[in-house]
């Protein structure tokens, strides 16, 4: 029987934080030479998202290396403007909570500054009781670690457990380790694929 479903936050609830198409907007809009970038951002990923990096010395490395023609909070106001709500998604969360037949938390990989003002702007708090987000925890997906982490704290057995995510290779891991996966890619087959699951939920 299900009791625990784990969400992941950017691409299912909200929008990917600072994701491929949001970095590939920002080489546009501030003309961005977008292979160097895309290089410098791939060189420094993991740090950032485990918050062995802040997201000033990010944009340092990424950046500000060279004079730029724009400002620093402009182009971190626009890394942040990125975030937006996916309202279905997070009513299909109100129903879960409602319900009080779940434990529900999420599993995200996220920019520390980026994942506390996510939490904190859009309301995050109110639905889930604790975020394991890489910039937390020091790892991230699809590392196995995460998955085996998230079982230990929550003491649940995989068997009991459900986990969302809109990225194939992140549900790799958690299936081999004996939960349930679903890939997101809309509401209303994630609402099937719940109910399939035996989560009950109304349309």
């Amino acid at each position: 029987m299900i009791t625990t479903i784990f969400f992941d936050i950017g691409g299912v609830l909200l929008t990917d934080g600072w994701g491929h198409d949001s970095r590939r907007a920002a080489a546009e809009k501030f003309g961005l030479d977008w292979e160097e970038y895309s290089d410098r951002h791939e060189k420094v990923g993991h740090a950032i998202e485990t918050n062995r990096m802040s997201l000033e010395q990010y944009l340092d490395r990424t950046i500000f290396y060279r004079p730029r023609e724009f400002s620093r909070e402009d182009f971190r106001a626009f890394i942040f403007a990125q975030s937006q709500p996916k309202p279905e998604s997070i009513e299909i969360v109100t129903q879960l909570v409602g319900s009080k037949k779940y434990f529900l938390a999420t599993i995200n990989n996220e920019i520390l500054e980026l994942n506390v003002y996510r939490l904190e702007h859009f309301g995050l708090r109110r639905y889930f009781p604790i975020f394991f987000s890489s910039c937390f925890l020091g790892l991230r997906k699809p590392d196995e670690a995460i998955y085996r982490l998230v079982l230990q704290v929550t003491q649940q057995t995989p068997d009991q457990c459900i986990f969302i995510d809109d990225r194939e290779v992140n549900l790799e891991c958690p299936r081999e380790l004996g939960m349930s996966t679903i890939l997101f890619r809309d509401v209303e087959r994630l609402r099937s694929e719940l109910r399939q699951a035996g989560v009950p939920l109304s349309d």
